[in-house]
Formats: structure tokens, sequence, C-alpha cells
């Protein structure tokens, strides 16, 4: 029987804190009643949010190499939808076409930072080849991270910040309540979009402050490589509140490690030595290097290699789930099921038995695929290949969902590097070289990537749904049509833009696939890979675990760019500011509440004014401010409307306790 009205949306006092022994999380939407989820409207229109979204972010990642998120405003717009129809009881159908349609995302994520370099390198593919990597990865993606919902998004409830699950989950929680709870979100959705609107569309100030705005900052990032970035935008500074300061701070010390200790130690060490051994194309020696190009250059692999080596932690750590998960898939297998039933409507996942044979299917044809469309029949290869793509896929999934859990975003380009090198080592040792070899690695690395970009996305939805009540299998069931619609677009937006510009005219950034065409040439004609830089950073990720350090939040502080962790940290700092500058608890608590709805609002006005920016640019609409930006003034204007966006955060979190009686 569906619910009626649901007038009291609020989420739960311990929706985002550690439960107490004994205590239980009670979603939005009781499990003992039936709401309106799948229905016509939310497959009709997160199918189109789906194609949508795809082309509009696949196209964006591959001019000017910026990845938006799809699910902040696919949300917003299913809200928009909802009450312009004045839909009642719409939030279940919200879940379902924020789920379907976040597909576009993950697909995009994995597909643009491998197909391009395809091209790059001269290599014969068509739609059909591009489609079936993207759509294989995208279905095992959702079919290997199942069996960990459960671990992820209940047993550690409290445990894991999931900035972009709470920024959706409170835009989707305020469109159906309205209200109080509408209004400062919505305040801060305009105050947050319009100022990284202003930035990516005008230019009227740099997006970035560094220290060589004053001209010792300069001189130092010359003579001793040492520089300081903070991105200054409205979303990453949400982002940095949501996560907090303890998981910020650990990201931060993990990228001033790499960035003001082993930056400036390589250029001390090695000042006249050209350090090539792995990448030919390095043709200047490290002391004439900026710090940018040795980041680049070297110290990011470092960060690669902690990102493995803290994934392998993680699956040693975790190996009783995993070992748990395949062992109740198989005994439903052998009809012992496990009285899914009886298990409330909030924790109904697909049969483990459909996963199970739906795992042992998509591999067979994933192993087919390689057979006919990639090895050329050779039967040792294609099992090579599905082998490697099988293992990588299904340990390196429970590392995206932790990424993301951790710090809302996935290093899904660093593991899919791993993966390309892995492959090509081992494709090489078989027998598998040249061109062939490239386009096999390739593909098998396209599977690899779009897989962990999904299975990170995915564990988005899934909490999603758990702050909120909706039934999971529902959301899962749903995702593979999402998935195969995105893999369709993408692949087809892919073929225009190559005819269209051509990926090897330069008018196409695509840098995450320059990348990988960069690393994957010379393995293929037999050179190495910065094993030694890997080495060091797997060793960092040990000596942190010993030391009971999250590796994993530190080894993404390493891989991902200065300016982009620095305000996650002051994003933190304002959280921590925030609830306790009162001595009342309960005041502290309310603040930081309302925290979280400004921090959620900066995250989807941020995310929307950049699907609107990207539209801009797509329609040929495109301001020239490269100039204005090479003057530090633009950086120094940036310095002051980011303490403006700060005071103004801390100003709309003040209550007192008249505002809590109200």
């Amino acid at each position: 029987m569906e619910n009626k009205a649901n007038q009291n949306i609020e989420l739960p006092e311990n929706a985002f804190r550690e439960l107490k022994n004994g205590e239980e999380y009670k979603p939005v939407m009781s499990p003992n009643e039936t709401y309106r989820e799948v229905s016509p409207w939310s497959i009709t229109w997160g199918i189109l949010m789906a194609v949508l979204f795809s082309a509009a972010a696949a196209y964006l990642g591959l001019k000017v190499g910026q990845v938006f998120e799809a699910a902040i405003p696919i949300a917003i717009i299913a809200i928009g939808l909802s009450s312009a129809t004045k839909r009642k009881n719409a939030l279940g159908e919200n879940v379902i076409i924020q789920s379907i349609g976040a597909c576009s995302g993950a697909v995009v994520a994995g597909g643009i930072f491998v197909m391009p370099a395809i091209y790059m390198l001269d290599l014969e593919a068509d739609f059909f080849k591009i489609f079936i990597a993207a759509a294989l990865g995208g279905i095992l993606g959702i079919l290997f991270l199942i069996p960990f919902r459960k671990y992820f998004v209940k047993d550690q409830h409290g445990k894991y910040p999931f900035p972009e699950a709470t920024a959706t989950t409170q835009v989707l929680v305020s469109g159906e309540k309205g209200g109080s709870q509408a209004k400062p979100l919505l305040l801060a959705g305009l105050v947050g979009g319009l100022y990284d609107f202003i930035v990516a569309t005008f230019g009227w100030w740099n997006e970035n402050v560094t220290s060589r705005m004053i001209g010792f900052g300069e001189t130092i990032a010359d003579k001793a490589k040492l520089v300081f970035k903070v991105n200054t935008g409205a979303a990453v500074l949400g982002l940095g509140y949501i996560i907090g300061l303890k998981y910020a701070f650990i990201i931060c010390v993990g990228s001033l490690t790499v960035w003001w200790l082993i930056v400036p130690g390589m250029a001390l060490l090695f000042p006249d030595t050209i350090l090539n051994q792995w990448d030919p194309s390095i043709t200047t020696a490290v002391g004439q290097m900026a710090p940018e190009v040795i980041f680049k250059s070297y110290a990011r692999s470092i960060g690669i290699g902690g990102i493995a080596m803290s994934g392998i932690i993680g699956i040693v750590k975790s190996w009783g789930i995993i070992k748990s998960a395949v062992g109740l898939a198989a005994r439903e297998m052998k009809g012992k099921g496990s009285g899914q039933e009886e298990v409330i409507r909030t924790q109904r996942d697909i049969s483990f038995k459909i996963i199970a044979f739906g795992s042992i299917a998509t591999l067979l044809i994933t192993f087919l695929f390689f057979y006919f469309g990639v090895m050329d029949f050779n039967l040792l290869h294609a099992v090579v290949g599905i082998l490697l793509v099988t293992i990588i896929a299904f340990l390196f999934t429970t590392v995206a969902a932790n990424a993301i859990a951790i710090v809302g975003s996935n290093p899904v380009s660093g593991m899919t590097l791993m993966t390309l090198i892995l492959a090509s080592v081992v494709m090489v040792a078989v027998g598998l070289k040249g061109n062939a070899g490239m386009l096999a690695a390739l593909l098998m690395g396209g599977v690899v990537c779009t897989a962990l970009s999904m299975a990170g996305s995915f564990i988005t939805d899934l909490k999603i749904g758990y702050w909120l009540g909706t039934t999971p299998k529902k959301q899962e069931t749903w995702k593979f049509l999402g998935t195969i619609i995105s893999a369709a677009t993408v692949a087809g937006v892919m073929i225009v833009l190559d005819k269209t510009y051509g990926f090897n005219s330069g008018k196409l950034a695509a840098p995450q696939a320059n990348a990988m065409a960069a690393v994957i040439k010379p393995l293929m004609s037999g050179q190495g890979a910065p094993w030694i830089l890997y080495g060091i950073g797997a060793v960092i990720a040990l000596v942190l675990d010993r030391c009971k350090v999250p590796a994993l939040a530190f080894a993404l502080g390493m891989f991902i760019p200065l300016e982009l962790n620095i305000p996650l940290l002051v994003g933190g700092a304002v959280n921590w500011y925030v609830t306790t500058r009162s001595k009342d608890e309960a005041i502290n608590k309310a603040r930081g509440d309302k925290g979280t709805l400004l921090a959620s609002g900066f995250i989807a006005g941020g995310a929307l004014m950049g699907v609107v920016s990207a539209l801009l640019k797509f329609g040929g609409i495109e301001f020239d401010y490269s100039s204005w930006w090479e003057n530090h003034l633009s950086e120094l204007l940036s310095l002051v409307a980011y303490a403006a966006l700060i005071l103004y955060f801390i100003f709309a979190t003040k209550l007192n306790k008249k505002d809590l009686s109200e």
C-alpha cells in the first residue's frame, strides 16, 4: 500500500554520526511502508538525464579536461520537475531518476580517461568496441559492488563522511520538504553557484591563489621548488566542510609531503639529471623543471603507488567481508537462500544468486569480446586478459568505494594507470606487443576504469538510498539500464568529437588519456615503468598503516594536486570553528547541521553552474581571460572573494537558543 502524505520529512538526528550500542537508524521513508519509486515517470526522466549528462560531461571532459559530477544537478532537476507538475510524495522517484541519470558521470569518467588514447596512438577502434568496453565495465562495477553495499552504507554508518552523498541527500530532502530547510540550501546554492559561475565563465578573479603572487614566492618556487596553491571555489570549500577536519588534515599532510618534501628534495638530489628511463618524452633536468612539472612527471607516481598499496591493505583488512560475500553467493547458488523475503524493504538487494550468475555471464561475454574482437583469436592472450581484468576490477572495487566514502573523489585515473602498466607488462610477457598490444591494454584498461568509476559512483547512490529509505534492489536493477544507455552515448560523442576536432589536433585537451597514451607506448616498446616511485609510495602507505593513520586518505593527498587539497583543510577548519565556538553543545550541533546544509548548497550550486558553463562553451560562448589571470592582481582579488565567501558561510551558520526554540 502506498504511503499517503509525508509532510514531516526530516533527516534523523543520527543520520551523520556513529550509532551507539543498540541504536538503530530509521530512514526518512519507513521500511514498513511501500512508496512510489520505479514508475514510467522516474524511468523516462532517468534515461533522459543519462543521455543529456553523458553527452555534456563527455564533451566538457574531452574539450577542457574537466569532468563534473552529475548526481547533484540531476537531483535538482528531478525536484524541479516534480514541483512543476505538482507531483506529491516524489522522493522515492527522484532517487531513482538521480540513480539512473548519475550513470552518466561514472561511464564518462571511465571512458574518456582511456578510450581517446586509442585515437591518439592511431589504433583501430569502432563504436562497437568502445561501447562494449564501457558497458561491460559499468555492469561489472555494479555487480562487484552490490555484495559490499551493506558493509559500506549500513555497517560503517557515521564512520565515513560521504561528502557527495550528503550533499545530494540534503538537496533531495530539502526539495521534498520545502520551507525552512529549503531556504538556506537554496540561498547557499545561489551564492556558491553564482560565485563559481563568475570564475568559470567570466574569469573575474583567478580560480587559484598561489605563493607566486608575491615576488618572494616566485623566487622560492623557481629556486627551491616550493609552492603554495589553493583553489578558491565554493564547491571545493563545501566539500572540505562535509569531509571534516580529521580526514581533510590527513589528505593535506599527504599533499604537503609530496609538494614540500619530495618535489624540492628531488630537485636538490638530481639538479642536473634527466630522469627519463620510463618516459623518453622527458628531456629536461629535474632542477630546471617547475614544481608542477616535477609533480606531474615523478611525484604523482608515488601517490599512485600509495593508492595501490592502500588498496591492497584495504583488501587484506576486508578479506573477511569479501569471503562472506562470496560464501553467501555460493550458499544461494546451492539453493540455501539467505531468507531474502524476510529482509526489510530498505535492506533488500538483488539476489546473490543473480549477482553470481550475472558476474560469470558478464565475464564470459568480456572474454569472448577479448578473444574475437581484441586478441585476434589468441586463446592465451584472451585468458590472461580476462584474468587481469577480473582480479583488478574485483579487488579495487572496495578501494574506489572507500575513496568516495572518505573524500568524495575517486582516484580512478591513478588506479587505471596502474592497471594499464600491469596489463602492458603482462601482455608483453605473453608475447602481445606493438599496436595490437596497445589496443588490447587500452580496452582492458577501459573495462577496469569504467568498473571502478561505476563502483565509486554507485556507492554514493546506495548511501543516498540508505539515508532516505528507498529499496536498494530497485536502485541496483535500474542502474544497469542507465549504464548501457550512458555507454552508447559516450561512445557516440567520442567518435563525433574525433571526427569534428581530431584527438591528435590539440583542440581536445583529454589530459588523462594523453597521460595513458604517454605511459603505454614505451611499455609496449619494451621500456620500463617508474617502479621505484611506486615502491616509495607503497612503503609510505605500509608505514602509515602501521602507525594507525588512514593510508588511503594520505595517498589521495599525494595524488590529487595541492590546490584541490588545501581548500579541503580550509573547509574542515571552518567545520571545526562552527561546531566548537559555543559552550552549549546543542547550539554547536545545530550550527554544524546548518553548515552541512550550506556546504551542500555550495556543492550543488557549483555543480549545476558547472553544467551551465559547459553548455555555454558548447554553444561557442567563451570569454578569454587568460591574460588577466596571468596578472597577480587576479589572485589578490580571488583571495578577497574567498575570504568574503568564508565569512558569509560562518555568519550564515550563526544560531542561538532563540533559533533552536523556533
